[in-house]
């Protein structure tokens, strides 16, 4: 998972929230860091998304190959 695909994940999981909860919410599976400082701080995004879904209780059928775009028709 890319940056971009984890901040598409965002904003079609949680929507206008996403942006906050990825400021403001500590994820204890990250060390405790919000989701912003555990990728600033090296964290790859799939394992910052995931914890991001366990806390929010995201059901797991919503968890994965989540944030990709459609690919392009020809």
């Amino acid at each position: 998972m890319r940056r971009s695909e984890f901040q598409r994940a965002v904003a079609d999981e949680f929507g206008t929230r996403g942006a906050a909860l990825v400021a403001d919410l500590s994820l204890p599976a990250v060390g405790g860091r919000t989701a912003a400082e555990a990728m600033d701080a090296g964290i790859p995004p799939r394992e910052v998304w995931l914890a991001l879904c366990e806390e929010m209780d995201v059901p797991p059928s919503h968890r994965h190959g989540v944030g990709r775009m459609e690919p392009r028709r020809r």
